[in-house]
Formats: structure tokens, sequence, C-alpha cells
């Protein structure tokens, strides 16, 4: 079944009505009902009671996003609600480390302590602990510098706010955000291949592949870096749409 995201986006945040100063696209666009004067809906075209949210030139009818346009907005909320996740955990992660850093020797102590409570443990279910790939690699973090950990932080505390800043200009669909998006996720692409190198895991496939389809869909659908005509292009495209949408609310045919 074809969902009309028009419709279900109306149903959660409210139509989205405007009355045209000129007369025959206000006509079409205003319905006089027993209950009341209705305007036709700018996103999903159903009549709604009441007076119009604006009114004015059809040329400056605000541009709601709908159909395709509606699809991209959910796309981009998406992906910045996934950036925004990701910095706040990776923000978490540079804080642990600092922490680490600075009390180092207390987490190793501690850490010896439950090792030595745990071995009799897993000697009975015949593991060995003291060689398991796990602890050898928690006892290599013991050895780093201060200040490797220190630098270590402050590189996550980076990365998480331009994860960060990220999400939220892709949310507020600036156009600085998309290009911010394309750079960032662009660049960190080959370290991504390389750990893949490394060791495959399924979380570092989907997680390439999820970025590769961002970054190719971003530049393609918001025409960054004089793609498919450019900013001039873009632009050209929502000025058209903001005409369209009374007329074609209105049932008039371009």
């Amino acid at each position: 079944m074809k969902i009309d995201w028009n419709r279900r986006t109306c149903a959660r945040r409210g139509h989205v009505t405007y009355a045209p100063t000129e007369d025959t696209l206000r006509e079409r666009l205003h319905a006089a009902t027993a209950l009341g004067d209705a305007w036709r809906c700018l996103r999903c075209g159903d009549f709604a009671l009441g007076e119009p949210y604006g009114t004015g030139p059809a040329a400056d009818a605000p541009l709601v996003p709908r159909g395709k346009a509606l699809r991209d907005v959910i796309i981009m909320r998406f992906l910045a609600v996934e950036r925004i996740l990701r910095g706040l955990f990776v923000l978490m992660a540079a804080v642990a480390v600092w922490k680490f850093s600075n009390s180092r020797n207390s987490v190793h102590d501690l850490f010896d302590e439950y090792l030595t409570v745990f071995r009799p443990v897993a000697r009975h279910f015949h593991y060995d602990l003291d060689h398991s790939p796990v602890v050898d690699t928690i006892r290599k973090t013991f050895e780093y510098r201060h200040s490797t950990l220190v630098v270590a932080a402050a590189a996550l505390c980076v990365y998480a706010l331009i994860e960060i800043v990220e999400g939220v200009a892709l949310w507020m669909l600036k156009r600085w955000g998309e290009y911010l998006a394309v750079v960032a996720t662009a660049a960190f692409l080959p370290l991504e291949i390389y750990e893949l190198t490394e060791k495959i895991s399924w979380l570092k496939i989907g997680t390439l592949v999820l970025n590769v389809l961002a970054v190719l869909y971003i530049l393609l659908s918001k025409r960054l870096f004089g793609l498919r005509g450019g900013h001039a292009a873009f632009e050209a495209e929502r000025h058209s749409a903001s005409l369209m949408e009374v007329q074609t609310a209105a049932g008039a045919v371009a």
C-alpha cells in the first residue's frame, strides 16, 4: 500500500492554508460551507475550516514540501537524527577517555582486582581469561601515555562537534549543512574502508554503505558543487515550486 506522506504529515502537523490576492486563484482555494469558510491545504490539497494561515500574492506563498520534496525532507531529517545520535555517542566516548586518562592507575587496580575474582570462574568453564583478546586490548590501553589519551579525547570531541553541528544543520535544512555533511562524511570514508581491511563486520559494512548513499543522495538531490545545474538550478527549482504550490492546490495547469 502506497503511503500518502502529504496527508500523514498534515495529520501530525496540521494543514497549511493560504489566501492569494489574485481573485481567480482565491476563488479556487476558497469554499463556503455551512460550518464556515474553508481553504485548501497547500500540502495535501484537502479543504480545512477556519481562517487561512497566510495571505498575499501567489508568488509569496510559502514553500510547503509535498510529494518528492516532502520525501526529501523526511530523508534529510532521518540523516540529521543519525548524525546527532552518533555525535552524542562519540562525545560520551571522549568524556570516558578523558576521565580514564586522569584515573588510569585506579582503574588499572580495579581491573586487576575484578580479573582475580573472575579468573577461577573462567577456569571452571575452561576459558583462558589471561589470554583473552578483550583482556589483552584493555591491558594495552593502560600502556598509553597520558598525553596520548588527552589528544585522543580532544580528537573525539572535535569529531562529535562536527557530527552534532552537521545533524542540526541538516534538520534545519540549511544548505551549508548539506555541504558540511558531504565533505565531512566523504573525508572519513577512507578510514572506514581501512577499518574493513583490518576486520570485517556487518555494522562496519552497513555504516559504510549508509554514508556512501548519503553522500550521493545529498550531492545529486541538492545539486551541490555545480552538479545538475548547481545552486542556480536549485534556487530556480525552489522558486518555481513556490509559484506552483498555489496553482497545483487550486487545480490549475501550468
